[in-house]
């Protein structure tokens, strides 16, 4: 199994000076190389604490300066906020300093703070996401990006640098939805999951999603990449009580960021899942139930506990690759290292070993 490393740079109520929370988040993602992770990745987020990165493909450009070897994942770029020919310039130049170590991960965005600031409505984000990730693949595969569709309107231009690697294999879309999902098929592009919703929910969307890229391709798709929200311990008591206080704090800066208190996405077009948290939050007990969820969703406890949920979540969506993000919600940054360094220690060896997902499980149906 591949096996990186995800940073965030969340600061809950701007604790501490949001300088601070860089320094610390840096130092561990420099870490990832010496540690023995095959990946580096970052998200995109702007305008709150929730995190604290506005351009993640700068912020990937520092650590191909700090590394060597390891690959350099976005976890995701938001392409309705973005000139999709910005985004294949970025990419393109970004994966030739390099040496062609970029994991393209793109996605079409939740949070109504950032579509307001950035003057795109909501209820285009499904189309102008399908768009734009059609261009900026195709632009990558022929080294020139043209389109003529509703939202995007491109002359035929040029990518200099041009891109010297094919990206089919490492392109990665957050969510798939049925308008969109024979566009990403044909590109080749995998899925990348963040547990959020019950297993066997993400187990018919996965069917749904092989079965249309078998259709349109003829061929497999790629195995998922799946990314958690990670606590490691020797203790397992002392591992739940930090996951429950971290990783819930967490979910609580999710509710605040994408607003899931307030009642907006239940009427917004493409985004009926969300608008369905409003009414779980808001149920008796609601807020607690969502809280341990998620939580229990994520994966926390002893290295072997932890081996364990890792193994799961293949059983469930037949991943061949998990990221870890191991600060989050205020941690200190020396709860963060010992947390990821054990991790790399007494898990990651164990999942780097194990067969490949297909000779393990077989392929899905």
């Amino acid at each position: 199994m591949h096996v990186g490393l995800s940073v965030i740079f969340q600061n809950p109520g701007e604790k501490v000076p949001d300088s601070q929370i860089y320094a610390q988040d840096l130092a561990l993602a420099r870490l990832a190389e010496p540690l023995g992770f095959e990946s580096i990745w970052s998200v995109e987020h702007h305008f709150t604490d929730y995190t604290m990165c506005p351009d993640v493909f700068q912020f990937l450009t520092y650590m191909a300066a700090c590394t060597e070897n390891i690959q350099l994942g976005s976890m995701v770029c938001v392409l309705p906020w973005h000139d999709p020919l910005r985004v294949a310039e970025q990419v393109a130049m970004l994966d030739v300093m390099s040496g062609g170590r970029v994991i393209l991960g793109m996605g079409r965005g939740t949070g109504r703070v950032e579509f307001e600031g950035f003057r795109v409505e909501m209820p285009e984000a499904r189309k102008r996401f399908a768009e734009s990730a059609e261009m900026v693949l195709t632009g990558l595969e022929n080294g020139y990006c043209e389109y003529d569709g509703e939202f995007v309107r491109q002359p035929r231009k040029d990518i200099r640098p041009r891109p010297e690697k094919t990206f089919r294999g490492r392109t990665y879309a957050a969510a798939v939805s049925t308008e969109s999902a024979r566009i990403m098929a044909e590109m080749g592009v995998g899925i990348l999951i963040v547990p959020q919703k019950p297993w066997a929910m993400v187990r018919d969307e996965l069917q749904t999603y092989r079965s249309t890229f078998r259709e349109a391709t003829g061929e497999e798709p790629p195995p998922p990449m799946v990314a958690g929200w990670t606590f490691v311990d020797e203790s397992a008591d002392r591992a739940e009580e930090m996951a429950r206080k971290y990783i819930g704090g967490y979910w609580d800066s999710i509710i605040d960021h994408y607003e899931f208190d307030k009642d907006h996405l239940k009427n917004t077009p493409g985004y009926e899942f969300h608008g369905q948290m409003y009414d779980l939050i808001n149920a008796p007990g609601g807020y607690e139930k969502t809280t341990d969820f998620f939580v229990n969703l994520q994966v926390w406890g002893t290295p072997e506990q932890v081996i364990d949920k890792i193994t799961t979540i293949q059983n469930n969506t037949y991943n061949d690759g998990f990221m870890g993000v191991f600060s989050y919600a205020g941690m200190p940054g020396d709860e963060a290292e010992r947390n990821a360094r054990l991790f790399a220690a007494e898990v990651m060896p164990e999942l780097q070993a194990m067969a490949p997902v297909e000779d393990r499980l077989g392929m899905p149906a």
